[in-house]
């Protein structure tokens, strides 16, 4: 079975891409009850997209399709994927976590077995003479590149080593592995997004801008290393232009053009609510605040990575919050 697309309605005249040409599309989104996901599809809604969340649960928001899923196997979720112009796959345990050997385990197994649960539903539609969806646009992570201290990452570059990088390999592997004929892909390499608190839980700036509003936003360790961040908002025009632009296929990196340090992320941060100082915090206390306060990862924050969207900015696509300052009084405007 072939599939075709095409690129009309990629900006409004002023070259940002604002959505057109979703209308009237239905887009499936898988792990859309997140923040993230939730996120996306209130945004293609509002540019006329019909949409379908699968996901564990029903999100509290309405006006959305809904079908239940385990995230791993295949059932009566999968017509939601018959006649669908695009699947979107977010599915995966979260990150923000200790990482025990069982939640390294949930991490892996969460994206590789949803993609390929995906994959054999489009299959078992084409089998039985249904229409699977054209375009498939799959997370990804720019954690990929792993966390060089000082080096500048784009798609050319080496991948990294390390939990998040081989989970990364994996995760793209089995789409690799998954896709129909003619089928096309886009893996969406994705850095540290930044939105609002939908109540979908996931929203770390809203932690982030608390901790900072208490005057606990200063260096983390060293603060050199790299925060590739991106504002919510450019992460579903992106998404949006992948399900309807014909011509984009494969990996992109998904991250605003100017990557920071750790410091001056939350020195830009401090000044978008208000609070001159930060304390900083070494290393030694960030191990042990996170794994028995915050119960998360501390190399979440010690270690980072700078990226730059080489793909996207070749092929013309404009940033609506290319820099960090303006970025945060958006988001934080309302809080």
């Amino acid at each position: 079975m072939e599939f075709g697309d095409d690129g009309t309605g990629l900006d409004d005249g002023t070259g940002l891409d604002d959505g057109t040409g979703l209308e009237g599309r239905r887009v499936v989104v898988c792990g859309g009850s997140g923040f993230l996901g939730l996120g996306l599809c209130e945004w293609l809604r509002g540019r006329g997209a019909g949409v379908v969340i699968v996901a564990r649960s029903r999100p509290a928001a309405a006006g959305f399709g809904f079908a239940e899923w385990d995230g791993r196997t295949v059932g009566p979720w999968a017509d939601a994927l018959d006649g669908a112009d695009a699947v979107v796959n977010l599915a995966g345990r979260t990150v923000n976590c200790v990482k025990t050997p069982d939640h390294r385990d949930e991490i892996l197994r969460s994206r590789v077995e949803s993609t390929r649960a995906i994959g054999a539903a489009c299959s078992r539609i084409a089998g039985r003479g249904g229409t699977p969806p054209p375009v498939w646009v799959q997370a990804s992570t720019a954690h990929i590149y792993g966390d060089p201290p000082e080096a500048v990452c784009d798609e050319a570059s080496a991948f990294g080593t390390g939990l998040a990088p081989e989970v990364a390999e994996k995760w793209e592997a089995a789409l690799a592995e998954s896709l129909l004929p003619g089928q096309r892909e886009v893996r969406l390499r994705t850095s540290f997004v930044i939105g609002r608190d939908r109540g979908a839980g996931g929203s770390a700036l809203a932690v982030l801008s608390r901790l900072a509003r208490f005057g606990l936003g200063g260096r983390v360790g060293h603060g050199r290393q790299g925060f590739s961040w991106l504002h919510e908002e450019d992460f579903f025009r992106i998404a949006g232009r992948a399900i309807r632009d014909g011509a984009m296929t494969g990996a992109y990196i998904v991250s605003a053009p100017a990557p920071v340090s750790q410091a001056e992320f939350m020195r830009a941060l401090r000044r978008a609510v208000g609070m001159p100082v930060g304390l900083p915090a070494p290393e030694w206390l960030v191990r042990l605040g996170a794994k028995f306060v915050m119960r998360t990862d501390p190399e979440l924050v010690l270690y980072g990575r700078y990226v730059v969207p080489r793909r996207l900015s070749d092929e013309g696509f404009v940033f609506r919050w290319p820099e960090l300052g303006p970025a945060f009084e958006d988001l934080l405007r309302s809080r």
